[in-house]
């Protein structure tokens, strides 16, 4: 097995993807809005992914909510984004945490009935009025402990409703003033100021599943990006105290394309081969590297670079898969139901 997550091109596997990924085996695959059809059509997917690996196998979405969401109507319903929860929260906190776990449990029924194992949610990013929107209403708010509250809601209800989840973007995205899926952002916050980002994560440091920041922290590392960074790496797990598995974000974001991104001995021009990225992103210290886009071309470098899983990835990997269970058979629309009767408060 290697430690990627790797994407699709379309709605069902092409006989050229079939022989990487039986050669090849990923850890997982995520899917995004072009490989999904159908509710009929997700799960014969998912079927043959999960048939072709021959194991439980984690099967990766962005269901948040709001602007970030690959299922949509008419298949399938619409969830609000993080923004509605920070603000029923002003009013009416233990409803609004009610709510969010709700609506975690609704969106976890959806996906496990299409045989989706591990939504990349919640968000823990801290919002601040500077950063760029990339985050914006995604955010359960800018409080660290109101995000933490929200958060561990959202972690419970997916995991009652059978789904793995996933805090990112650790250890903060808030404070970022660009999009990194188009330059790297720089925070060049101090130390200290830090903390307030780090909090939400260090309350669910207990979480299954993490995803890195494509960020560069000047007060952490100021020549790599998270993602790239043992300095930063090494934080997440020993003063944060995530103990869970760690991927990488998109290793095709321009973030890790950019010269500022550095990170590997052969310096930016290496950063455009994506086996140079995945094991930039490995050697930091990264379980997994997360490969989005579907071209054939990058993952086969990818594949072609990395090593097989180390013991400790796989015990990572072994245990978040285990972490969810078999999940609440309930169907979706009774828990939105009972979400929408606590949001209309």
């Amino acid at each position: 097995m290697q430690p990627t997550f790797l994407g699709l091109s379309g709605l069902a596997i092409t006989p050229e993807e079939r022989a990487l990924f039986s050669a090849a085996d990923p850890a997982g695959y995520i899917l995004f809005k072009r490989n999904v059809e159908s509710p009929e059509q997700v799960r014969a997917l998912t079927a043959a992914l999960t048939d072709m690996a021959g194991r439980a196998l984690p099967i990766l979405i962005d269901q948040e909510g709001g602007r970030v969401a690959r299922l949509r109507p008419p298949h399938w319903p619409e969830f609000p984004a993080g923004e509605r929860f920070d603000h029923l929260y002003e009013r009416a906190p233990i409803t609004a945490i009610e709510a969010a776990r709700l609506n975690a449990l609704a969106i976890a029924a959806m996906l496990r009935e299409l045989g989706i194992t591990v939504d990349c949610l919640p968000l823990l990013d801290v919002r601040d009025p500077e950063g760029h929107d990339i985050i914006g209403d995604r955010a359960f708010g800018a409080e660290p402990m109101k995000v933490a509250a929200l958060g561990r809601a959202t972690l419970d209800g997916l995991r009652q409703g059978g789904v793995c989840g996933v805090i990112k973007h650790i250890p903060g995205h808030g404070r970022a003033r660009a999009d990194s899926h188009l330059e790297l952002p720089i925070v060049e916050a101090s130390r200290a100021a830090l903390e307030r980002d780090f909090e939400p994560f260090r309350s669910l440091s207990n979480a299954p599943m993490a995803m890195t920041a494509h960020v560069t922290y000047t007060a952490l590392d100021p020549q790599r990006c998270c993602t790239l960074s043992p300095i930063v790496i090494e934080l997440i797990r020993n003063d944060i105290g995530f103990s869970g598995l760690l991927m990488s974000d998109d290793l095709g974001m321009h973030a890790l394309g950019s010269p500022e991104a550095g990170g590997h001995p052969a310096g930016s021009n290496a950063l455009q081969d994506f086996g140079a990225r995945a094991l930039a992103s490995l050697e930091a210290g990264c379980d997994i590297a997360l490969h989005c886009s579907g071209d054939f071309a990058e993952m086969r470098a990818i594949c072609e670079a990395v090593p097989e899983i180390g013991p400790a990835a796989r015990r990572r990997l072994d245990a978040a898969m285990a972490w969810a269970g078999p999940g609440d058979a309930t169907p979706t629309e009774q828990w939105a139901e009972a979400r929408d009767r606590l949001l209309a408060v």
